[in-house]
């Protein structure tokens, strides 16, 4: 069997994508056509996990300002043009295809970002993440009382974090 590896999302993905949502974050639904809607903008932050003949996995970001949490399963319409950070929407990946593989999606997308001119990672932290992200150079944003009303769509515990690439 190959390893398991990323490549560019395409809209024949979103079947596959919408599953994985729906198992991996059944408290967090959003819409097949949120999704497409990210991939239109920012194609180049919308990723797969292939593995062997199927996806086992997704990860999805684009330019945004940092500390304007976007609300869940609600189309952005554009992206911003003073964009100061690569927001990572999501990454979800089956559990038994884990180990490592969250690692190699951020690397590119950290690349992604120093190409485009962003010096900044943001992304919320579900279902007690958080080390996880710690383990990958993110830290959390204390919040004040905006952005704890804007993290209550995304349940208890979330936490907003960021990650400065100028310091990795």
């Amino acid at each position: 069997m190959s390893k398991p590896h990323w490549r560019p999302a395409h809209t024949s993905d979103l079947p596959a994508i919408g599953a994985i949502a729906a198992r991996i974050h059944p408290d967090l639904p959003e819409r097949p056509e949120v999704f497409a809607e990210k991939m239109r903008l920012y194609p180049g932050g919308c990723r797969v996990l292939v593995a062997g003949d199927e996806i086992a996995g997704y990860g999805l970001a684009h330019p945004w300002k940092q500390h304007q949490i976007p609300p869940l399963d609600r189309f952005l319409e554009r992206l911003p043009e003073d964009a100061d950070c690569l927001y990572v929407h999501d990454i979800a990946v089956l559990p038994d295809r884990r180990g490592g593989v969250a690692r190699a999606y951020m690397t590119g997308i950290a690349e992604l970002a120093r190409a485009s001119g962003i010096a900044t990672l943001a992304l919320v932290s579900v279902y007690a993440t958080r080390p996880l992200w710690e383990r990958l150079g993110f830290r959390p944003v204390a919040a004040d009382a905006s952005l704890q009303a804007k993290l209550a769509s995304y349940g208890q515990g979330a936490t907003y974090m960021l990650r400065d690439l100028a310091a990795t």
